[in-house]
């Protein structure tokens, strides 16, 4: 499901198919597992002291939470194709930028966009530097004030398209 709304997170077809996959998968067989194993816990007896009955809770409650959380990701999210390599930033592209002085490589965009195995920093599009940054081409510099009230200056050195 897409919506058109500024504020609505943008994906990759691809991200969106990997995270309804997980989603499937979380909310059928791994919630069964789980509850499979709380039973089975709960068949031991004292639940005050059965580490296993509390792991299991513990795991379900961090699944129930990610089930919501992508579900919520899913409907509300955008979905489309990285636009054309066209030299400015836009969400679903890697950024090599000077910030505040410090040269930083990052993908713009939501994590989800991301590849589990990639050790990018990710910055929204909706965070103070997102908002900043957001349709600047290579070689333009912008500035946004952080939370701390300090005035940063970006200069955008590289842009290109993620592939995961």
């Amino acid at each position: 499901m897409t919506t058109n709304s500024a504020d609505a997170p943008w994906l990759t077809q691809e991200a969106y198919d990997r995270l309804s996959k997980e989603l499937e998968h979380i909310s059928g067989p791994y919630r069964q597992e789980i509850i499979d194993r709380i039973e089975a816990a709960r068949e031991e007896g004292d639940l005050k002291e059965n580490g296993g009955y509390h792991a299991a809770r513990e795991e379900q409650s961090k699944n129930e939470g990610r089930i919501a959380e992508l579900k919520h990701l899913l409907e509300t999210a955008t979905v489309g194709e990285a636009a054309e390599n066209d030299g400015h930033v836009h969400p679903g592209t890697v950024v090599k930028a000077t910030v505040a002085g410090d040269e930083m490589t990052f993908l713009f965009g939501s994590r989800e966009i991301a590849d589990d195995g990639e050790k990018l920093d990710v910055y929204s599009e909706r965070s103070p530097l997102g908002e900043a940054i957001n349709g600047a081409k290579k070689g333009e510099k912008v500035s946004y004030t952080a939370p701390n009230g300090k005035e940063i200056t970006v200069e955008i050195l590289d842009v290109q398209l993620y592939r995961a």
